[in-house]
């Protein structure tokens, strides 16, 4: 359980959040919405603990499961099975289990392996009571249906990609999650940012059902209506105008049905109280006129003031990033080429002999299962990675722009400004605050450090520093990822429009289908094949 009061959220000195109250208990399955950047992830991570309020106070009770947007670094070395598993302790019983199997079968001493016999079977009645291997088989299950094979689970997780280790920590916090508390229920509140991102079409439904049958708490951040649907029970709407938090008590149809009904009447009382202080404005301005009612119009005057001053301030319209690529820097025919590019780590072979040139103005994307090597084969073009064989080969006048999915090619210790400054040093000033005014950024948030930007800032970030630096090959890693409806179109559009070559990696079909791509890579073979409509249906799967 999470109860909040008084709270009051800030980014530098913007209030995003004020007085606000919020409440998770068992059975609450929450909707947390809003717009990007009006403090979704912020308020996710102070009631996680991860975050201090400005102001109020945040109480918990109960086991969290938080589940950042960014995945967390911490030690690299264990296999993802271990780091799934350690969400009950069993990992390490496992392996003490191991040790003292090895004992029992190769100490001498008839008194020592008597000693190794004892402990293991006090170690094995220690696991049995945490569920023993019908746990460790449903931790399985989960990472399964998560699109983790077994052969992802051996590996360590430094060996692992970002989307493949934050699925790993998802795993891990759903494991945890479905341990059955006192009364049979789970005793969990899940805090969720984003969970279905790096998930295929089949994990998303599959997870849709695991969080509704959740019976501990869940406050849930998420794009995807279907989910929001299916799943919540409650609504909590981040009103970035009013830096308020409005609490609906109802399903999502019910909630989108009240929310119409709400700014409609906030509208309605806004028209009427301008168009009441309007008329006592003129009749104070008439009234002025005589010395002797001067003091009755002043008083008027002041209840018009008071009466615009005491209204909710107008829903603005929401702006939307003006997402568009400039026309390409010249370049020669074929600005990229890879020859025979092979990657492994340690023994878990990726991807090899894969070839691919990128000709002038070309379009193609990246298909394969989660794990095939997508991201890897971006990093190794955009020059992030050294692959162990093989080789890129740049052309005339390449210009390479590289977003990743997981924002690091932001310097997160560095401000919004000194980010897009270091993509376009020998752009003029003016024109780079132009430029981050249209992807909304301006004021006192162009000095804000870039680490903390929600999600949805951090892609407009990344999005803002590849269209200052005119590149002519963009290798884009899931560019719809955290972007709320109106953005992701902005981006499905400049796709559309732009005139140079992109290498695309999505698990978005629209973003394909904007692309319009004239070939497809099929990971981990590295198979070319012209584009056709039937290679639409795998992009979900992929």
């Amino acid at each position: 359980m999470i109860s909040a009061t008084g709270l009051e959220l800030r980014a530098g000195s913007r209030i995003l959040l004020s007085e606000a109250t919020l409440r998770v208990q068992p059975g609450d399955r929450i909707g947390l919405v809003g717009r990007n950047g009006a403090g979704k992830t912020t308020t996710l991570r102070v009631l996680a603990g991860e975050g201090q309020p400005y102001a109020g106070e945040v109480l918990r009770r109960g086991e969290l499961g938080y589940l950042p947007q960014d995945p967390r670094e911490g030690d690299l070395s264990v296999t993802a099975k271990d780091r799934v598993l350690s969400a009950r302790g069993l990992d390490q019983l496992l392996r003490d289990m191991e040790k003292a199997q090895s004992e029992m079968a190769e100490l001498a001493d008839d008194r020592q392996r008597d000693k190794a016999v004892a402990r293991y079977g006090r170690l094995e009645e220690r696991f049995a009571a945490r569920g023993g291997y019908a746990a460790e088989s449903e931790a399985g299950r989960i990472c399964s249906n998560l699109g983790l094979a077994d052969r992802v689970l051996s590996q360590p997780l430094r060996t692992l990609s970002g989307g493949q280790r934050r699925r790993v920590e998802l795993a891990r916090i759903l494991f945890a999650a479905s341990e059955a508390g006192p009364g049979g229920r789970s005793a969990t509140t899940l805090l969720l940012d984003e969970p279905t991102n790096h998930l295929d079409a089949d994990s998303i439904n599959w997870l849709r059902d695991f969080l509704k049958a959740h019976d501990g708490g869940l406050v849930v951040i998420s794009h995807d209506v279907d989910l929001l649907a299916a799943v919540v029970n409650k609504v909590w709407f981040l009103d970035a105008i009013r830096g308020e938090a409005d609490v609906y008590n109802m399903d999502w149809k019910r909630y989108q049905e009240a929310r119409a009904a709400d700014e409609k009447r906030r509208r309605r009382e806004r028209a009427n109280a301008e168009k009441k202080a309007s008329a006592l404005m003129a009749q104070a301005d008439k009234m002025r006129a005589k010395a002797t009612k001067a003091v009755a119009a002043q008083n008027m005057a002041r209840r018009a003031e008071k009466l615009v001053a005491g209204l909710d301030a107008e829903q603005a319209q929401e702006k939307v990033a003006k997402i568009r690529f400039p026309d390409p820097a010249p370049c020669g025919r074929t600005p990229l080429t890879a020859d025979g590019l092979s990657k492994s780590y340690g023994s878990l072979e990726i991807f090899t002999g894969v070839d691919l040139a990128v000709d002038r103005g070309s379009k193609v994307v990246v298909l394969g299962l989660n794990g095939a090597g997508k991201t890897t084969l971006l990093r190794l073009l955009g020059g992030m990675e050294k692959p162990d064989s093989g080789a890129i080969v740049p052309g005339h006048g390449l210009r390479l722009g590289y977003y990743a999915q997981e924002h690091e090619t932001l310097d997160h210790d560095a401000s919004v400004w000194e980010n897009v400054r270091s993509a376009a040093p020998d752009t003029p000033e003016q024109q780079l605050r132009t430029l981050l005014g249209a992807f909304l950024f301006s004021g006192e948030q162009l000095q804000q450090p870039a680490g903390t930007l929600s999600g949805g800032e951090k892609t407009r970030l990344a999005l803002a520093g590849l269209v200052s630096s005119a590149a002519n090959v963009l290798l884009l890693d899931e560019p719809t990822n955290n972007l709320d409806p109106a953005s992701r179109e902005q981006v499905l559009d400049a796709l559309r429009s732009f005139t140079g070559a992109v290498v695309l990696v999505t698990h978005d079909p629209g973003a394909v289908e904007a692309l319009q791509p004239e070939r497809v890579i099929l990971l981990p073979d590295g198979t070319e094949d012209h584009w056709s409509a039937d290679y639409l249906e795998l992009v979900q799967l992929a």
